[in-house]
């Protein structure tokens, strides 16, 4: 089976070579945990707070031959950080909320959304970890402006002000496709092979002063950031649009998933 014809499979790889050229086994597949959603939420007859996330992320992983654990928001400490990620090989950052303004320094602008704090605290402290255990990382969307901020660096709080228009952010659950340029000599680059990208798109936010140990990897032609990568961890990349739309291209889910096997078979 060919990259193609695995990507648009709804089973899992047996045996066959991912795009990074690994053979990941069914047998025994990593573990991925993906923050989720902790918000109002209605099904049935219920109305009610619940942790949920769009099952396209949980395909995406699972099609790339990962397991998806999701894991919402929890009380922050360092010992139930550790205890979490002790039962995974992987971590991804999911999208979501503006992250709040106050932790970058920063007044809320008034398309800035009202914060969801106990999320921002569980996201980064479990990346904050994850990056001292070089547990393998993917971060999307808000994952990407998690990062930033979680190592320093601050955000455009409305790119419409950048830009001069609505187009990373149409609404309506629209998404964009807008073309980005890759740096040839980054890992990106390494997992999807092409200098440019057609990716879908769905923010209004962006990074702005990068953090210090982060290298950009990808922007668009109005300079504005859609990737950034810890080049001395063993895989710590965030996007900042949304790989689970693109259903036909398991690349970074498949380049998590493989150094996710590789960390799994160290800590054996």
């Amino acid at each position: 089976m060919n990259a193609s014809e695995r990507t648009n499979s709804s089973e899992p790889p047996d045996g066959s070579t991912l795009p990074n050229g690994s053979t990941p086994r069914r047998t025994d597949p990593p573990v991925i945990g993906l923050t989720t959603y902790l918000q109002q939420a209605q099904t049935g007859v219920w109305d009610v707070q619940a942790a949920f996330l769009p099952a396209v992320y949980v395909q995406a992983v699972t099609r790339a031959g990962g397991i998806a654990v999701l894991l919402p928001p929890q009380p922050v400490n360092t010992a139930i950080a550790d205890r979490v990620l002790a039962g995974l090989d992987g971590l991804i950052i999911t999208g979501g909320r503006d992250v709040d303004p106050a932790r970058y320094g920063a007044q809320p602008h008034p398309a800035t959304d009202h914060p969801q704090r106990d999320r921002d605290l569980w996201e980064t402290e479990l990346l904050r970890r994850a990056l001292e255990q070089d547990l393998p990382f993917l971060g999307i969307c808000r994952g990407a402006q998690v990062l930033n901020v979680a190592l320093g660096g601050t955000l455009h709080q409305h790119l419409p002000d950048i830009v001069g228009n609505t187009g990373y952010q149409v609404g309506g659950g629209t998404f964009t496709q807008l073309s980005v340029d890759i740096d040839p000599h980054s890992r990106l680059h390494a997992l999807v092979g092409e200098d440019r990208l057609a990716v879908p798109v769905y923010h209004h936010q962006s990074i702005d002063r990068v953090a210090d140990g982060l290298v950009v990897s990808a922007i668009t032609e109005h300079g504005i950031i859609e990737a950034v990568e810890v080049t001395t961890k063993a895989f710590a990349l965030a996007v900042q649009w949304h790989p689970e739309e693109s259903a036909e291209d398991l690349r970074l889910f498949a380049g998590l998933v493989d150094a996710a096997s590789t960390y799994r078979r160290a800590q054996s």
